[in-house]
């Protein structure tokens, strides 16, 4: 698969007892790697065996250095040079809490974008399927993701966004192959509505919307409860397999967009590829670090999972 993460990070992931605003409080462990939605993709196609490649944008000397350490890790990057300095991400996890700061990232130049669409372009025949995942830097197109989606089409590639704002509602007005949100980015809500028991009932409900928006498919997450498939075919709902631990959620969207998109690329349809991807987040989430996750229990897992129609 083909990946276009545009906007990479410098995670710094601590922990903490309690998060208590207002005070000093001093962090019982650090770690630093870098980050963003698309490279933990990537990082997922990686530990499933799939030939990936990651687009992104490296600002600077610190986004050099980042580059440096996504090849350490075995991560094709294709990097697109581009001024300011990568941006950071805070992530602090609690006992059953994690909160996450993001920076916005530096500015785009002119031509820069243009330059992301001609990587893109250089890598299509290696691959089937584009992801475009998470935030786009400030100055990018307001339609990026749109015209990606665009480009894909025009090349006879599947495209899937996993994107929230306004970066998904001008997606879906080219018509992308499949869209992940979660139920929050589905809404248009900034608080979390994942563990609320009407979760399943709403997100088969922004499914629907989405189609009637330009999706061909949708797949709405409710992070642990599980995921709604939307297709031109009906919708169904796929209850996520419980697990004993959870040693960080961050992430855990990103696994299933890229096992999602492992799927499309071997063939399975929509709804038998999402199934694949609740299972490799329910893994991912028992992975220390964001993207990774353990194959051989991703597999025990998709054992448990079977989508049931909605009405």
């Amino acid at each position: 698969m083909l990946i276009a993460g545009p906007n990479l990070t410098i995670d710094r992931t601590s922990r903490l007892p309690a998060l208590r605003p207002g005070e000093v409080l001093r962090l019982q462990d650090v770690a630093v790697t870098p980050g963003g939605k698309g490279l933990n993709v990537a990082r997922a196609a990686r530990a499933l065996g799939v030939p990936a490649a990651l687009v992104a944008f490296v600002p600077g000397h610190t986004g050099h250095a980042a580059a440096e350490l996504i090849g350490d890790e075995g991560v094709d990057l294709r990097g697109v040079a581009v001024s300011g300095e990568i941006r950071s991400t805070s992530v602090i996890l609690e006992p059953g809490r994690a909160t996450v700061l993001n920076e916005p990232g530096p500015p785009l130049g002119d031509g820069d974008w243009a330059a992301l669409e001609a990587a893109i372009g250089a890598a299509w025949a290696e691959h089937g399927v584009l992801v475009c995942s998470g935030s786009l830097p400030p100055a990018s197109p307001a339609d990026g993701y749109g015209r990606l989606v665009t480009l894909a089409r025009d090349a006879g590639r599947t495209s899937l966004v996993d994107a929230g704002g306004a970066t998904l509602r001008l997606a879906l007005a080219a018509g992308p192959d499949v869209v992940t949100p979660n139920l929050a980015e589905a809404e248009g809500v900034e608080e979390s509505v994942d563990a609320l028991p009407d979760a399943p009932a709403r997100a088969v409900a922004a499914g629907r919307e989405l189609r009637r928006l330009g999706a061909r498919a949708a797949v709405v997450t409710a992070a642990e409860a599980g995921a709604a498939v939307v297709t031109a075919d009906g919708a169904w709902w796929i209850a996520a397999p419980r697990v004993e631990a959870v040693a960080n959620p961050i992430g855990a969207g990103d696994v299933l967009a890229a096992g999602l998109a492992s799927g499309l690329e071997a063939g399975l349809d929509v709804v038998a590829a999402a199934c694949r991807g609740v299972a490799a987040a329910a893994a991912g989430v028992q992975a220390p670090l964001a993207g990774d996750l353990d194959v051989g229990l991703m597999e025990g897992l998709l054992a448990q999972v079977r989508p049931t129609a909605a009405g």
